[in-house]
């Protein structure tokens, strides 16, 4: 399955785990939108979940900032009208 056809999806849900990932979570979760690193494509995307353990987030530089949205996801949504 292609990124065109992934991102022709509705929702889209990832689930990453463990250490040996959490390089190309970050660079995916917080790097530019490339075509080097094909998963960057779901930040294109208005319905995508991502579901990671603590290893696979631990190289992330905002994971506090993520953690605060996933915790106060009810007023997130208020603001933005969902």
């Amino acid at each position: 399955m292609g990124v065109g056809t992934i991102l022709e999806a509705k929702k889209i849900l990832l689930i990453a785990n463990g250490a040996k990932k959490s390089r190309i979570v970050a660079e995916f979760v917080e790097g530019p939108v490339t075509c080097q690193i094909t998963a960057t494509a779901l930040q294109l995307h208005t319905q995508a979940t991502v579901i990671l353990d603590e290893a696979a987030a631990s190289k992330l530089k905002r994971k506090d900032y993520y953690n605060w949205v996933r915790d106060n996801k009810h007023m997130v949504q208020k603001m933005v009208g969902r």
